[in-house]
């Protein structure tokens, strides 16, 4: 096998295994936001413990990855240059890396969360504003799948 087909091959199971790790912490952090419903102070901070660690350790990694190996696999695959599903592809990785950089950093703001937790009104709003969040998140990642998979006609033109 040549080297450019052995980095392609290499970026492409980096970015397939880095879409699993950001679905799965996608979806861990949507668990602990459902599963918490209210309840002593103590197990809201243990869940929002959980869940800014599975943001650090799973989310943000792997977003880094799909990004790095998204881009450069566009660089690498001169098919990719014009086509348009890879560059919304591109683009909707972007959205998705600036949506989840809010959503970890909203996440992070104990103090703000702790002080809701005493307010179950409020704690209802921003939970159910999170749970938006990563609902939207999942649907972009979705849509990223779909047009990997499907890959439309979407020739662009640079000039």
């Amino acid at each position: 096998m040549d080297k450019v087909r052995f980095w392609r091959r290499s970026l492409k199971a980096l970015h397939e295994v880095a879409a699993l790790g950001l679905g799965g912490g996608l979806a861990a952090c949507l668990v602990i936001n459902l599963a918490f419903q209210g309840g002593p102070p103590e197990s809201f901070v243990a869940a929002r413990e959980g869940f800014d660690a599975i943001a650090r350790y799973i989310l943000i990694p792997s977003l880094a990855a799909i990004l790095l190996s998204g881009l450069l696999s566009i660089a690498a695959t001169r098919g990719f240059h014009e086509a348009g599903w890879a560059w919304v592809k591109a683009l909707l990785g972007l959205s998705l890396f600036e949506a989840t950089l809010l959503t970890v950093g909203a996440s992070r703001r104990k103090e703000e969360l702790l002080a809701a937790a005493a307010d179950p009104a409020l704690l209802a709003n921003l939970l159910t504003a999170e749970r938006n969040t990563l609902l939207v998140l999942i649907g972009i990642c979705i849509a990223n799948i779909i047009l990997a998979v499907w890959r439309p006609k979407m020739m662009i033109t640079i000039r």
